[in-house]
């Protein structure tokens, strides 16, 4: 019996379905926003830099808070958004299809998105809605502003609900199969973004947008920031697993090798759906009106993520020293000599991976209670901030374009886009380096976040902060070189890449693996056991805050901005 449930382990594992025309048209649709979003995202960016050194002011009248938020939500929100979804629907269609009704409601969940998107990014550029990404209370934004940020999320609802139903019709057809591993990671993933979601959701609607409107003439800060957190650090892992699927289940077959386990990826993506969403406290670490008691324990609870994270590296680099190793590698380390380091489709995502070893142990500081003391709200976050989504999870999102795209569009990665994606990545790690390696250093000195140079020019620090800010301007620089590299090789692979096939590279488990067990099916289970740690984390707090807050803590008349 376990003999034939690992044939069909084995028969599951290697489903690859063709993906047609409507499909690619639907996913490039979400990829190219996504790539619009780094090219605009990445101008806020670079003029940011330059306005912190002190000698460049902005043009026009442009606020430096509406540089910073447009910053914040076109990369932090609309690229990561729209190129996961887009990711998530091509993997869905390759391993488990989707029909012409789902595609159709796909559809809708992309303009509702766009429309969304339209409406936010119209309130920004108005200048009526400079309150950064988080977007706090009692900054105040336009109605609108809060509204296509609601239909944003609605329609993402929409694209996992999509999702959902395709992996639902799939099991209808295979029944006692398991699911595709990379089928399971993206229900795993909108679980995730939907549950965390909520928090804003009600945020948005319930507080924001009737604040906004003048319904209510207070909002409570405290509940607000926390519902916000509810969201903000499991956004962090929705942005992540995306990479973690590409490093699991495709980059061992880029390598020429296999994956190392199926069961151990499922159980990691499972331990990462416990402990990313009841955690938001670790981020509020110095507000008051939150027990000291709860925010230990999601402190507790956030630490406990190192798990899957530590599984997920010991995964891959057995899988990168067996493939080493049966291509005939000697020695302790000769199996990295037989990595395809010419292979940009591994070089980005490798790259992403080491970033992310100092982007983990500096996520360990920003959770700490006492270290964390010491750079909360410096550009230390920042500097945390860029090494783990701008180059852990941008690097291994490029690397995905290099065969995505082009297999969508029917196209070729040549030898000399390779090449240029290879020098792309090198340009971006050489200018993350730079940029983020000053913001952490200036953070250790005080320096703040979100502030522009001209809010502490004159202190005696600034002498002592201004060559990190020079060393950012300089690092900034040379990644918008990489943004307008990266944005010429998607327009190259889109367009005027010679026509040809590209694999959509999906690897088959090691033939010696143990069989993945039934029970990674019970989806009441994981989603039962992510509840229950939720409610534990955030029931009597919440409770508590919502007592003790003070009646009218903020006037509705506060101005709309910064």
């Amino acid at each position: 019996m376990q003999l034939a449930r690992k044939v069909i382990d084995k028969q599951t594992s290697a489903l690859a379905l063709p993906i047609s025309k409507p499909e690619s048209r639907l996913y490039m649709s979400f990829l190219s926003i996504a790539f619009i979003s780094l090219f605009i995202g990445g101008l806020m960016g670079l003029l940011q830099v330059f306005v912190r050194t002190g000698k460049f002011t902005l043009p026009f009248g442009i606020d430096y808070y509406q540089v910073l938020t447009v910053h914040g939500v076109i990369l932090g929100l609309v690229l990561t958004t729209y190129f996961i979804i887009g990711f998530h629907f091509s993997l869905m269609g390759k391993t488990v299809g989707i029909s012409d009704k789902q595609r159709k409601i796909a559809w809708i969940a992309f303009w509702i998105m766009v429309i969304g998107t339209i409406l936010t990014a119209t309130m920004i550029l108005l200048g009526e809605a400079s309150v950064l990404y988080t977007f706090y209370a009692p900054l105040r934004a336009h109605p609108v502003f809060y509204i296509g940020l609601a239909l944003v999320v609605v329609g993402s609802w929409i694209a996992g609900f999509v999702n959902w139903h395709q992996l639902a019709v799939w099991k209808k057809a295979h029944p006692g199969e398991k699911s595709p591993l990379l089928a399971f990671m993206v229900t795993i993933n909108t679980i995730l973004w939907f549950i965390a979601s909520l928090g804003v959701a009600v945020a948005v609607l319930i507080q924001f947008i009737p604040w906004s409107l003048g319904f209510a003439e207070t909002i409570n800060v405290l509940v607000s920031r926390t519902l916000f957190w509810y969201f903000g650090h499991p956004l962090v892992y929705f942005w992540l697993l995306p990479a973690y699927m590409a490093w699991y289940a495709i980059i061992p077959k880029i390598i020429g090798g296999k994956l190392f386990s199926d069961s151990l990826a499922r159980m990691s993506f499972v331990l990462f759906l416990f402990f990313s969403i009841p955690v938001g406290f670790h981020h509020q670490l110095t507000e008051p009106g939150i027990d000291p008691t709860w925010k230990f324990i999601q402190v507790v609870l956030t630490f406990m993520v190192v798990i899957p994270s530590l599984m997920t590296a010991f995964s891959m680099f057995a899988t990168f020293e067996i493939t080493g190793r049966r291509k005939g590698a000697k020695g302790l380390f000769g199996w990295l000599k037989k990595l395809p380091w010419k292979d940009v489709r591994f070089l980005a995502p490798f790259i992403g991976m080491v970033a992310f070893i100092p982007g983990g142990a500096g996520g360990i500081i920003n959770a700490s209670h006492q270290m964390n003391a010491v750079v909360h709200n410096t550009i230390w976050v920042t500097g945390h901030f860029h090494l783990t989504v701008a180059t852990t999870v941008m690097l291994t999102f490029f690397g995905i374009s290099y065969w995505l795209i082009p297999h969508l569009r029917g196209r070729k990665l040549t030898p000399k886009i390779n090449r240029l994606g290879i020098i792309q990545a090198i340009v971006w790690a050489v200018g993350m380096s730079i940029m983020s390696g000053a913001m952490h250093i200036q953070g250790l000195l005080g320096g703040p976040r979100r502030s522009s140079y001209s809010e502490y020019a004159g202190g005696d620090q600034v002498t002592e902060w201004i060559g990190y800010q020079m060393a950012q301007a300089i690092g900034g620089t040379i990644l918008f070189v990489g943004i307008l590299l990266m944005v010429y090789i998607f327009i190259k692979l889109t367009f005027f890449a010679p026509k040809g096939e590209e694999e959509f590279p999906i690897a088959e488990e090691e033939e010696n693996a143990e069989a993945t067990p039934a029970y990674f099916e019970n989806w009441k289970l994981w989603i039962g056991i992510t509840v229950v740690l939720i409610l534990a984390a955030y029931t009597i707090p919440f409770i508590d805050i919502i007592q003790h807050s003070p009646a009218g803590s903020v006037p509705f008349d506060f101005p709309i901005g910064r």
